[in-house]
């Protein structure tokens, strides 16, 4: 067991329960109820996290097929309902199918992009690999924008590019590919983007707008950016402490961050003014830490199998950190999407924990080797 993983794992996990005490705090139940909740779902994804770390990783991508086609069953089932947060609901368990497509892609990217070219030699030329990431990264992503969680859906575009980066694209390809992407970035936002997401082409416009200094309705549409943001920046080096009064003029607690969210995806702007500075750059070390730890067992996969995996699941934990961080200091849209292992979320974290004991099981079975059967002699 690579134990950094696991420890860094666990300690933000630790870190999340209290958060998520905090800001779910004016929720039906209180925090407490809510940090319980999310201890039971740590408890399941630990059971998920050590059996998928200690199965090679090689017998798990059988079931990236199956899993997928499901997700995308989903998505399309979610995309017909009038759910808001885009969850799906089957019996007692409630999930959300955009995140099972993007467990489950990774797993097909990485294993397609390594077995197909041993079956005939045209699936190793770079266009046909280009071709496998385009449509696998692309028909889910299309599907998640149409459900309106564009969030969710920019978690892709990490992930596609660390695949043609580690799947053996040269380099003229994907510099000719950057060009075309940035000179069609204008269509996609003037037509495309309002044809596939309602909510989207609004908030990118409210972010340019604050960004110009433009005036916005603090009390409408640039309600949530406008006081997230204020959170985080008058919090000073040590912040107003944890579980914070209105009497120590702590903005959750008077209800002007976001409060039915706080504790999914504005959790980190109440981490922030509770913990100050300090806090949120420990938080920030603990998942640096985290992605330079599973880049460091990417270089001693025995496959390209496990480099992709482990690469793309770092892209995955690096496209949620950065959207869900970024909206809180506004250097992103207000995207709702939740912060991986801090977040009240429920089948995410468990999904998350079983993206890493991926990560951790390519490093378990980094020296593990093929058997291969030899003709016998006669």
């Amino acid at each position: 067991m690579n134990w950094v993983l696991v420890l860094t794992m666990y300690g933000l996990l630790i870190f999340g329960i209290f958060a998520i005490e905090s800001a779910a705090r004016h929720l039906d139940g209180g925090g407490a109820l809510f940090a319980e909740k999310q201890k039971n779902w740590i408890v399941i994804g630990s059971v998920i996290y050590f059996v998928t770390s200690l199965v090679d990783y090689r017998w798990i991508r059988w079931l990236a097929l199956p899993i997928y086609c499901v997700s995308l069953v989903c998505m399309g089932m979610v995309m017909g309902s009038d759910e808001e947060v885009h969850q799906l609901r089957l019996g007692p368990i409630i999930f959300q199918p955009a995140q099972l497509g993007v467990a489950s892609g990774v797993l097909m990217l990485s294993w397609l992009l390594q077995d197909l070219p041993r079956l005939h030699r045209i699936f190793g030329m770079p266009i046909v690999r280009i071709g496998i990431i385009s449509v696998l990264s692309g028909l889910p992503f299309l599907m998640v924008m149409k459900m309106g969680d564009m969030g969710s859906a920019l978690v892709w575009i990490p992930v596609a590019i660390v695949a043609l980066l580690i799947g053996g694209v040269p380099f003229r390809y994907l510099s000719l590919m950057s060009i075309l992407c940035v000179g069609v970035v204008p269509v996609i936002n003037l037509v495309v983007l309002p044809l596939v997401s309602e909510r989207g082409p609004e908030r990118i416009k409210l972010y340019l707008d604050m960004l110009e200094d433009k005036p916005v309705d603090i009390a409408g549409a640039a309600y949530a950016p406008y006081y997230v943001s204020m959170a985080v920046g008058k919090a000073g080096w040590s912040g107003i402490g944890w579980n914070a009064p209105s009497e120590r003029g702590s903005l959750h607690a008077k209800r002007y961050i976001p409060w039915k969210t706080a504790h999914n995806d504005f959790i980190f702007s109440v981490l922030a003014e509770e913990q100050g500075f300090r806090g949120s750059l420990l938080l920030l070390t603990a998942f640096a830490l985290l992605l330079i730890q599973s880049l460091f067992i990417s270089f001693y996969s025995r496959d390209m199998t496990g480099r992709l995996v482990v690469t793309c699941v770092v892209a995955f934990f690096f496209a949620h950190i950065f959207e869900n961080i970024g909206m809180c200091v506004l250097i992103m849209p207000i995207t709702g999407i939740p912060l991986p292992l801090i977040s009240y979320s429920g089948t995410f974290v468990v999904m998350c924990m079983f993206m890493l004991g991926l990560v951790q099981s390519v490093w378990i079975h980094r020296n593990a080797m093929e058997i291969v059967k030899l003709p016998r002699n006669t």
